[in-house]
Parts: structure tokens; sequence; C-alpha cells
């Protein structure tokens, strides 16, 4: 008889660039979070929506003898436990938010926190549903040595028929919900082979 493969446990942190309470980008985030609880395929997926709002604007007067404001300091430490990171966010002026920014900016400061991990990024917005801000996203994660999955990408227009989101910004559509659950099934596959990689070069 086969053995059953055990999928490894895959800690993955949510981040949202817009700090809007109905933003569609957290409900892109709250619709992940349930599929990863309600889908077998999912087993072993454990996304923690990570809020980025407490964060001070980044200020290395704020960094004394290699600390950080302790809201700072919690959200480097739920970076680094992470194995994988999740963004989701709107597009501003053809670029990523200024929260998100911020807080990709206060992770990285020595040591950087986000490298070698593995990342997927989803977005709604308008047009081209925030297509612009994920190209950048990923060039800023070339020198952070983040690593994104290529495919499926996950653009969308959150104003086009039939409507996505409800009244309170939580995401109604079921093809949509279906292309979601494509990146986060790509992204556990990633996480996991990543891994496993690195298992075998420490052993």
């Amino acid at each position: 008889m086969e053995a059953a493969v055990v999928k490894p446990l895959i800690k993955v942190a949510a981040l949202c660039g817009s700090l809007r309470k109905g933003s569609f980008n957290r409900g892109l985030l709250r619709a992940a979070i349930e599929l990863s609880k309600e889908e077998s395929s999912l087993k072993g997926l454990e996304i923690e929506y990570i809020d980025i709002s407490p964060l001070p604007f980044l200020n290395t007067d704020l960094e004394v003898n290699g600390t950080f404001p302790s809201a700072v300091e919690a959200f480097r430490q739920k970076i680094l436990e992470a194995d994988s990171i999740l963004f989701a966010s709107p597009e501003y002026n053809y670029s990523v938010t200024a929260p998100l920014k911020n807080a990709i900016d206060w992770a990285s400061r020595p040591p950087n926190v986000w490298a070698d991990k593995s990342a997927a990024i989803i977005s709604a917005g308008g047009g081209f549903g925030g297509g612009r801000a994920q190209y950048h996203l990923r060039q800023i994660g070339v020198f952070l040595d983040l690593h994104f999955i290529n495919k499926p990408e996950f653009f969308l227009n959150a104003f086009q028929s039939p409507a996505k989101f409800d009244t309170d910004g939580n995401l109604i559509d079921p093809a949509t919900k279906e292309k979601l659950m494509q990146v986060l099934l790509s992204l556990h596959a990633f996480t996991s082979r990543l891994k496993v990689n690195a298992e075998i070069m420490v052993s």
C-alpha cells in the first residue's frame, strides 16, 4: 500500500497594502484565509493576516542599539516566522501603496527578514486591476531576495459586472474565488519545494 504524502506546514503572512476597512484587497485576503480552512487541497497552508497599520513611518532614529520600536519588532518577528508572504495591494500612481512600502522597508532593515521566502501577489482595483503595482513589487522583491511565483497572475478589476464584492468588501464572485484558489495552490506547491530543497542542503 502506497504511503500517503504528508505536506509540510506552510505558514503564510498575509499583508494588505490598503488600510481602508472595506478594502477589496483585504477582502481578497479574507477569502484566501477562508479557502485555506475549507479546501482539503490546501491542507497545511496556514494564512495569518498581519496588520501593518500600527507601524510608524520608517525613521532610523527610532532604531536604538540595534532594536526597533515595539510595533516594528512584532511585525518583523511575524515575517521572520513565516515561510511565505501573500501580498494584496491596490495600485497608487503606478506603484505600491505607501503603507505597504513602509512595511517592506522596516522588515528589510538589517537583518533583512524577507530573504529566501516565497511570495505571491494578488490585487483588486480599476482598469488593470493593480497590475502595475504588482510589477513594481516584483522589482522591489529582487533586492529583498523574495521568490515570487510567476503563474497564475491575479489582477482583478473590481468594478466590472457581475459584482465581485458585497458592500462590506467580502469576495462573493465564484469565478474569482476559483482564480484565487489557483494562486494559493501554486504558492503552496512552490513553498513546499523550497522547504524541501532547503532541508536537503542543510542535511
